[in-house]
């Protein structure tokens, strides 16, 4: 018997049950404040999002106060709480494989709460369980009677070991446009300059958070957009992010929007690809040199097979904060494209409009310190949850 007849016989063995469990989308998921406390605990909503609804069960227990929700064939994997935005809302969090085919999440409550409302809601390829909660007084609270039943058998969270020092995670920044490419202009603004601008504050507040950054350009240069994957590529990019703010228009389109690689375009990308670079620049780690094309774009389609719905995972993780830090974005907030600068196959890609330079208010929202420094913190965080959460993935593939 082949390996191939082998390997397809084991699989067509597995069991009904080993379907995929749903799993955690934790840049999709957060615990937010939803009104004042006017003196006491603010009102809260947890927000769980996952691959596919799951069954579902919340409840309350004392001592102290805590929020269960116990999610059926649902996998948490090793993600951190406190990775989750907001987890500091809470005075704690954890969450685990609870028995044979559930996980439970426990959330600590700075006080005692009912539960307002809980529902699961599908939302295109994921679904949200949402749990909101009201602050009530101490006679008000109604807990389960059982704690120390309700709370068995639940792990402690499970550790993964930091990635050594030499193997820091690595964002590779690409300012659009610049030299004698200004990009989009409106009342004497240039589209180069303000993403220069911003991307020169966020490279700040990543290198503040532990984030080695490669750029492409630090000043008003112009660099070829293959040159750009190149500079990535050599660099060592764990994920690559253009920036850019475009024009349309009036009226047409206003909002920060995140593209990334549309799949139907990989032959001819790959075309272009063997076309335009040497062959020992197609993918990082391989020289391929002395092969046909064909083995070449066959290689680099495989590759895409995971890089793609990892640029679409940090898209979410992306879309996620700048929604939750309340960040105007265009009525589609990611969409598919076949921009050179997303075409790598090795390398996770996305692209960043921060916004439409032709729109008043999105011109405003780029020069506006203020405002600037929100979304520097959108996109930061983003970054530092999607690569903690591809660190603990690793992981658990590793094992």
């Amino acid at each position: 018997m082949t390996w191939l007849a082998l390997i397809l016989s084991l699989l067509m063995s597995l069991p009904a049950w080993a379907e995929d469990p749903a799993r955690l989308d934790l840049g999709g998921s957060a615990l937010v404040t939803t009104g004042r406390g006017w003196g006491g605990p603010q009102p809260l909503e947890l927000r769980l999002s996952l691959t596919k609804p799951v069954p579902y069960r919340t409840f309350l227990v004392d001592g102290p106060p805590r929020l269960i929700v116990d999610l059926k064939g649902a996998d948490l994997g090793l993600a951190h709480p406190q990775d989750m935005f907001g987890a500091d809302n809470a005075p704690a969090i954890r969450w685990g494989a609870y028995r044979q085919g559930w996980s439970r999440v426990v959330v600590e409550l700075p006080g005692p709460y009912r539960i307002d409302r809980a529902g699961q809601a599908a939302r295109a390829a994921l679904s949200q369980i949402t749990v909101a909660l009201a602050p009530v007084a101490a006679e008000d609270f109604a807990p389960r009677p059982s704690a120390t039943a309700a709370l068995r058998d639940l792990p402690e969270p499970a550790e993964t070991p930091d990635a050594p020092a030499d193997e820091a995670f690595t964002v590779v920044l690409d300012p659009g446009h610049g030299g004698f490419d200004p990009g989009a202009l409106a009342e004497g603004e240039s589209e180069a300059n303000l993403v220069l601008v911003f991307s020169l504050e966020l490279r700040a507040a990543l290198q503040a958070r532990g984030i080695n950054v490669v750029m492409t350009r630090e000043d008003d240069s112009f660099v070829a957009l293959e040159r750009r994957m190149t500079m990535a590529r050599q660099a060592g990019g764990d994920l690559f992010i253009s920036l850019h703010a475009d024009a349309l228009p009036e009226g047409q389109a206003a909002g920060a929007s995140v593209y990334v690689w549309n799949p139907s375009a990989d032959g001819r990308a790959t075309e272009q690809l063997t076309l335009r670079h040497e062959r020992d620049d197609l993918m990082a780690g391989m020289d391929f040199s002395g092969h046909d094309d064909a083995l070449a774009g066959v290689l680099m389609d495989f590759a895409r097979t995971d890089t793609q719905p990892r640029s679409e995972s940090f898209a979410r993780w992306m879309t996620s904060r700048m929604s939750l830090l309340g960040i105007v974005m265009h009525e589609r907030p990611v969409q598919r494209a076949t921009y050179s600068v997303l075409k790598s196959p090795d390398m996770p890609s996305a692209l960043l409009e921060l916004g439409f330079i032709s729109d008043h208010d999105d011109r405003a929202n780029l020069l506006n310190p203020q405002w600037r420094e929100r979304m520097v913190r959108a996109v930061a965080e983003a970054i530092v949850g999607w690569a903690r959460d591809e660190s603990a993935r690793a992981a658990m593939l590793r094992r």
